[in-house]
């Protein structure tokens, strides 16, 4: 019965069913990604100053800042003198 219910969802919203399936998949490659460069921070194979961290983060935050304003809902005010 699960199985059936599953199904109609998908089919009542492809839109939907094709954002969650893409959108897990590229949040756990980001996910993957940022484990890996955390990897960076070992001391004893790489050397770095706490400024090419900061570059480094400062990139990162804005991206995702940018990335994040695309899923606002940010409709038209309408302008009313009263």
């Amino acid at each position: 019965m699960q199985e059936r219910s599953i199904r109609s969802i998908e089919t009542a919203n492809p839109k939907q069913t094709a954002f969650r399936r893409l959108a897990e998949k590229r949040t756990n490659a980001i996910l993957d990604r940022v484990r890996i460069l955390g990897n960076l921070a070992n001391r004893s194979a790489y050397d770095y100053t706490e400024e090419d961290v900061r570059k480094m983060f400062l990139a990162i935050e804005d991206e995702l800042r940018l990335t994040k304003a695309k899923f606002r809902v940010t409709g038209r005010r309408e302008f009313r003198l009263s």
